[in-house]
């Protein structure tokens, strides 16, 4: 008889229900129990699963790793996919490795690593990676400093937080005064650098913040899959250039996300992402966890989700190449059920959520679901 796989995802986000559509609809016909578990009763993650809690709230990064072990031992998970406080679950693997729970998740090490982006930025350069030039700031005569020299070298500037994830606080610095044109339309990434240095200095403590130029289209998001011997088993680029979206496996994005991946010990699944500065990819930013789109691989022949885990038991995967890369595609969103409550106001009705697919704001790309055939183009720099 085939074993039951029993995997946990914790407090993921939204998409993640196509990463459970695919572990359950796996080649090999294993039988997969998934446990969910989040901070929001409506997540659709929850309904999707066959057993979810919802997590307590408040617990620091060590009381959370034994509410995991405990969850872990008591509800028998063989693969736990974490997300929230990945770095201090990834420090007690063996500790789960003890209870019978293989993590599927990158080393502790590599995860505090890529949380900042101007170390990994440091890091990666140092293994022959280019990346964009940047400038850390913690005030505002800095910023203004940064700002500056890169436009004088001609390249619009942005800023980020040096830590962070999903493009949250990205921001193109304007030297347009504020005026009414920047109330039409719907909201813009676009911030008036006058305001930042007022609001900068009313606020009278320091920020973290990356400067850097605006990078170009298209971005390319690698997805890599690979192995606790470090070893990549599949490295697959996703482009997105606008809405158009594809595929490819050319040496420009594949050989340095490979290099970071294996020089790290970026274990398991990661996205890598890449964009232009003038005619050269560089290095935009490291997710140390599976990235929201992973399930549009499907249309390469590959379900990513089921070879991790099987990875993650031990079992051989071998490399994990597309069978085709597919035409050109677009997404779009749909909807997902959420768990039933029971509330005065409501109507016995099916309730439903939509799901979009995590963007950056860099990327400024519509949120999507399903993916949706789009006309070939031959405008794709780099992206074959």
């Amino acid at each position: 008889m085939v074993s039951r796989v029993r995997v946990w995802l914790n407090r993921t986000y939204a998409e993640n229900v196509f990463f459970m559509d695919q572990l359950r609809h796996n080649p090999h016909a294993r039988p997969v129990d998934i446990h969910a578990t989040h901070g929001d009763a409506d997540s659709p993650v929850l309904a999707a699963a066959d057993t979810a809690d919802l997590e307590p709230e408040g617990l620091s990064p060590a009381a959370y790793v034994e509410y995991a072990l405990d969850q872990c031992a008591k509800r028998g998970i063989d693969v736990f996919v974490p997300r929230l406080h990945q770095a201090a679950l990834a420090a007690h693997r063996e500790e789960f490795a003890a209870v019978g729970t293989a993590l599927l998740a990158p080393t502790a090490e590599a995860i505090d690593l890529f949380e900042d982006k101007v170390t990994a930025y440091e890091a990666v350069q140092a293994h022959g990676v280019p990346v964009p030039p940047w400038f850390r700031v913690t005030n505002a005569d800095e910023l203004v400093a940064a700002v500056d020299e890169l436009e004088e070298a001609g390249h619009r500037a942005c800023f980020k937080p040096a830590a962070g994830a999903g493009g949250v606080g990205f921001r193109v610095v304007s030297r347009a005064p504020f005026s009414l044109s920047h109330l039409s339309g719907f909201p813009s990434p676009h911030v008036q650098l006058d305001l930042v240095v007022e609001a900068l200095r009313a606020a009278g403590e320091p920020v973290d913040w990356l400067v850097m130029p605006r990078l170009e289209q298209p971005e390319v998001s690698v997805d890599c899959l690979t192995g606790p011997d470090g070893r990549v088993r599949m490295a697959v680029g996703r482009t997105k250039n606008g809405r158009r979206r594809g595929f490819s496996q050319n040496p420009a994005w594949i050989e340095p996300a490979r290099r970071i991946a294996e020089g790290f010990g970026l274990h398991h699944l990661t996205n890598i992402q890449f964009r232009m500065f003038g005619d050269e990819p560089v290095l935009m930013d490291v997710n140390t966890r599976p990235a929201g789109g992973l399930h549009q691989l499907a249309l390469c022949g590959i379900n990513a989700p089921w070879a991790a885990v099987r990875l993650a038991l031990g079992e051989e995967t071998g490399d994990v190449v597309p069978t085709r890369l597919g035409q050109d595609y677009t997404v779009v969103s749909g909807t997902r059920p959420v768990r039933p409550v029971v509330l005065p106001h409501q109507v016995e009705t099916p309730v439903a959520v939509v799901v979009p697919e995590p963007e950056s704001v860099e990327a400024r790309t519509l949120a999507v679901g399903t993916p949706v055939a789009c006309k070939p183009s031959a405008d794709r720099p780099l992206a074959v």
